[in-house]
């Protein structure tokens, strides 16, 4: 006997990515499962779409109720996941996101939910793994061609701050010189009239910026920010 379309239909879960630079290092906003499978084992957080909301409210609600996440400074889909053996004994289709948090902002997370380097991270439940290092490569892509920098930082910085963000974001070191040199070419970044008193090693007090804009936008579609060793910033 045929089976019913109610039989066949594949339910959905809504799954969050969530990046900071913590500590000079990429980290991961990861979460220990409550039940099997893959009991106690880190994952990503989520859960099932309801009825009523779209994925984006769905991957908002379910981070702040699992890990306490409310506030983000972007947000975007980043794949969807549909291999049908990815959730053991059921078909569930995942639908991915990237969301940021600005350094310095310190999310009071429970007790089952930790950050984790992304260039470490312990074992992951499913295909969580992929999914990490797929956010990974989003940001680090569009930190070439548009402003998502904004998300990553605070609200007022030096280049050297925002140099340190780039670096650990994208992997490899950053030209301060080049850097600030490409971001005020696209008129990314604005100074806000102020500066900053030198540290122990001396030097010139350091200009203060902000970026232009808090909205994502696309600076220049055939950037690429790469290695010192592989040229400079175009």
């Amino acid at each position: 006997m045929e089976k019913s379309t109610t039989e066949h239909r594949a339910a959905h879960e809504a799954l969050g990515v969530v990046l900071q630079v913590r500590e000079e290092q990429l980290q991961a906003l990861l979460w220990r499962r409550a039940r099997e499978p893959f009991l106690a084992a880190w994952s990503l957080p989520g859960g099932r779409l309801a009825p009523d909301e779209t994925l984006e409210d769905s991957i908002r609600r379910h981070l702040a109720a699992k890990v306490d996440v409310r506030e983000l400074s972007h947000l975007e889909q980043i794949e969807t996941l549909s291999a049908p053996a990815r959730y053991p004994g059921e078909r569930l289709v995942a639908t991915a996101y990237l969301g940021l948090i600005p350094a310095g902002i310190a999310p009071q997370v429970p007790a089952d939910t930790a950050w984790h380097p992304v260039d470490g991270l312990p074992e992951l439940a499913f295909d969580h793994f992929a999914v990490v290092l797929a956010g990974r490569e989003r940001l680090r892509a569009k930190l070439s061609y548009t402003n998502i920098g904004f998300a990553l930082a605070p609200p007022a910085f030096t280049i050297a701050e925002l140099r340190r963000l780039y670096r650990a974001a994208l992997g490899h070191d950053v030209s301060a010189t080049n850097l600030q040199r490409v971001l005020l070419r696209r008129r990314l970044l604005e100074p806000i009239g102020e500066l900053r008193p030198p540290g122990r090693a001396g030097g010139r007090p350091a200009a203060v910026y902000r970026f232009r804009t808090r909205n994502l936008e696309v600076t220049d579609q055939f950037a690429v920010l790469r290695p010192p060793t592989g040229g400079s910033l175009k």
